[in-house]
């Protein structure tokens, strides 16, 4: 029983999120990243929080769905997308830095490129890893407080929540602006 609910939750919990993110981006090509994202949220971060790891078969078709929606973009609007591929490689090329000095695993370095090219525009890109580093360095800061010095701590929930608050920040923006129409 308890299993069937935990389903039902992480199923409306997906719905949700890609109705957040058809409000913020509308039916584009890139919302191919934007559902896939949805649809594998609650079990990378039930999954992380539990082992600390994201599983290559939730993460890595992630970035096929995102290069998808790029090849999508690129032969709607005639150019590539240069938004998300950027965005792809400085956000996973920064976490594998850190992943070489210690402080970060594969599995973000990874998630970071799927959520780069789930990154359709340029706020989301931005403001994404800069939320996720925010609040995971709070939290960082709190457990250093209460004496938890050298717990491991998840950081895809981070990752994920950084990026759905980009995108619901995004969405609130273009729901607000159709009031003022």
């Amino acid at each position: 029983m308890v299993v069937g609910v935990r389903i039902a939750v992480s199923c409306l919990l997906a719905v949700g999120l890609a109705a957040v993110g058809w409000l913020a981006a509308g039916f584009a090509p890139q919302f191919i990243g934007l559902v896939y994202l949805a649809a594998v949220t609650p079990a990378l971060v039930g999954i992380d929080l539990r082992e600390h790891r994201l599983p290559n078969r939730l993460v890595l078709p992630g970035i096929g769905a995102g290069l998808l929606g790029c090849a999508g973009e690129w032969i709607a609007a005639g150019s590539p997308p240069l938004v998300p591929i950027i965005a792809a490689l400085t956000y996973a090329g920064f976490l594998l830095i850190l992943n070489l000095t210690g402080g970060m695993g594969m599995g973000d370095v990874k998630l970071a490129a799927v959520l780069g090219l789930a990154s359709w525009n340029l706020e989301v890109a931005v403001f994404s890893p800069v939320i996720a580093f925010l609040v995971g360095g709070l939290v960082a800061v709190a457990l250093l407080a209460m004496g938890q010095r050298g717990r491991r701590v998840a950081f895809g929930p981070y990752l994920l929540g950084g990026y759905w608050v980009a995108v619901g920040l995004l969405a609130a923006v273009r729901l607000l602006e159709a009031k003022k129409v």
